[in-house]
């Protein structure tokens, strides 16, 4: 067995055996004001971090989208003394996996070793963020990966779908960013462009990181000022411009040959620090959110129109949509449509005794269920620092969801299911729906 493959296995082996514990949040604040969450486990001799930059997608400059992603993928490709082909001998040599990826808000990393190598694994990652090479040859080499992907994308009906939502819904913000000339901007993207956009992101100021494992919190401050103590503090970041929901329904059609439409309905939902967050969690939860949801129940095992349906809530900072996806057959799309609104219509009147209990039971056990590595914790204690969170959260999580009311789901369902604020967006070539021009 490699060392990676028995890292990966001694990671799971890990949390499986602890996960039923408590966890216990430690603050770390290194002496350079580098502040983190640490959980200490050391049952097996592993690490593994998530962090990211206050920077993402999001914040493209006018004319050069796709810098953001770019630029995050090319941080491993290469830094320092080290070119692209001895960087990742180095990580094989030393069983350290490092990788970087742009989301619309942050460019996140993570960061996975022996405890053993705990040493030359920070060094890769000082290394990443302070001096990455951007080569010509790998830029050209991103730069061309990223355009195929594009092409690819266009060809699958979700990733059109997806796309087209966000570019409908968000109209105008930065969140809805088009797909639509993103080939153009990167054709013409230059090696400095990509140098000062990370230069402009990766600061210390707005660096969030969270670290699980075979480490204590002296270590992890000497090794986090050591690996990012280099990077300049930065200036503060402002932040996105606010978003106005959409005021009323819109129906979008993208013309595609293929025999199984994707749908989605995006509707605006509830910021993360709203009082009802944990009520609108258990009512997206009634809806769709698993084999005995109201639509999976409606959709597919009444009728047979989809062969999957769910809803979920999607939170960003500045904006959280509630969203339902399925696919369906083209002369099944009407159909299907017409039984969701018919759900979403009844959620709003209120859920029964026994669904409420249901949900609360799942929502408030499941958690530990997820928990199956370090690499799966360190991501869910970033995902809380990102929301802003308490270290406490964790443990105040099920007496939330169990605090939720027949009333709470019932007055959250009537805040977010509103068909005047429905998007609805078919992929394919749906019979019998309405139709608007694609965007």
């Amino acid at each position: 067995m490699t060392a990676l493959r028995w890292m990966a296995l001694a990671l799971g082996l890990a949390l499986a055996a602890s996960r039923a514990e408590a966890i216990e949040i430690k603050q770390v604040t290194t002496p350079l004001g580098i502040e983190a969450w640490l959980v200490e486990d050391s049952s097996a001799p592993v690490v593994a971090l998530s962090f990211s930059f206050a920077s993402g997608s999001a914040n493209d400059p006018k004319g050069q989208k796709g810098l953001t992603s770019v630029t995050a993928s090319l941080l491993t490709d290469g830094a320092g003394p080290l070119d692209a082909q001895a960087f990742k001998q180095r990580q094989e040599d030393a069983s350290v996996a490092l990788g970087f990826g742009a989301s619309l808000e942050h460019v996140g990393g993570t960061l996975r070793l022996l405890s053993a190598h705990r040493d030359e694994a920070f060094e890769l990652l000082r290394l990443a963020v302070t001096a990455p090479r951007f080569d010509s040859d790998r830029v050209e080499q991103r730069r061309a990966q990223m355009i195929a992907g594009l092409s690819q994308a266009e060809q699958r009906p979700a990733a059109v779908a997806q796309r087209t939502m966000m570019a409908t819904v968000f109209a105008g913000h930065p969140y809805g960013a088009s797909a639509s000339g993103v080939r153009e901007d990167l054709q013409t993207l230059t090696v400095q462009q990509i140098r000062d956009r990370a230069a402009s992101m990766l600061t210390r100021n707005g660096l969030i990181v969270a670290a699980v494992g075979d480490i204590d919190a002296a270590e992890l401050s000497r090794q986090l000022d050591r690996a990012f103590g280099g990077l300049p503090a930065g200036p503060a970041r402002g932040a996105l411009p606010e978003w106005t929901p959409p005021l009323e329904p819109r129906i979008v059609n993208v013309e595609r040959p293929v025999p199984q439409s994707s749908v989605l309905i995006a509707l605006p939902a509830i910021p993360r620090d709203d009082p009802d967050w944990h009520a609108a969690v258990v009512m997206a939860h009634i809806l769709g959110g698993g084999q005995q949801s109201r639509l999976f129940t409606e959709v597919r095992e009444k009728r047979g129109l989809a062969y999957s349906v769910s809803a979920a809530l999607r939170s960003q900072r500045r904006a959280s949509l509630l969203v339902v996806s399925t696919g369906s057959a083209g002369e099944k799309v009407a159909a299907t449509l017409r039984v969701i609104k018919a759900e979403l219509v009844r959620m709003r009147d209120g859920v029964t005794d026994q669904e409420l209990a249901d949900a609360r039971t799942y929502l408030s056990g499941s958690l530990a269920l997820l928990l199956d590595s370090s690499g799966s914790v360190a991501s869910l204690l970033h995902g809380l620092q990102v929301d802003r969170q308490a270290r406490d959260y964790l443990d105040r999580r099920a007496a939330l969801i169990g605090a939720v009311k027949a009333e709470d789901v019932r007055r959250v369902a009537r805040r977010i299911l509103r068909e005047e604020a429905m998007t609805t967006v078919v992929v394919g070539k749906p019979a019998g729906a309405a139709t608007t021009a694609e965007p």
